[in-house]
């Protein structure tokens, strides 16, 4: 009988020895404490441990996943063997990315008939006030401006 261990479980078997000694050590110190003290540390324990990370558990496929292989190369499928309809899955597996892309020039559109007339509105009022627009650049106008506006 081969009694060998492999490296693999002769760690694990170290850290419960490990485990083991300091879980003693600890425990042995806890019988000095006073009452209010253990008390509270027991509180802390059952916390952590109700806090402790659970294993998450496995995840299962609706449909086995299976591969095919046919001469000599292998697919995914769902293993359910039907493959009529595959067009059709396709073509509705297209439609949210259809949706996207027409909402994306939608929104695209848009913006650019916004800031088409975010401009033209600001090109009306330039070209149809009194001044000509060549006087906005002035910086003896905006000069002007400002002491007008301080005696008024």
């Amino acid at each position: 009988m081969n009694t060998a261990q492999t490296p693999s479980t002769q760690a694990q078997a170290a850290a419960e020895r490990f485990a083991l000694r300091v879980t003693a050590r600890l425990s042995g110190g806890t019988d000095d404490l006073p009452y209010d003290i253990s008390e509270r540390l027991r509180a802390s324990r059952v916390q952590a441990l109700a806090r402790r990370k659970k294993e998450p558990a496995p995840v299962r496929l609706a449909t086995p996943v299976v591969m095919h292989g046919r001469g000599g190369a292998a697919t995914l499928g769902s293993g359910s063997g039907n493959e009529r309809g595959g067009w059709w899955n396709a073509v509705v597996s297209a439609i949210p990315l259809m949706a996207l892309v027409v909402g994306l020039v939608v929104i695209n559109t848009a913006q650019d008939e916004s800031s088409v007339n975010d401009v033209a509105e600001v090109d009306t009022a330039l070209l149809t006030d009194d001044l000509p627009p060549a006087a906005y650049a002035d910086p003896g106008f905006v000069q002007f401006l400002k002491t007008a506006a301080a005696t008024h």
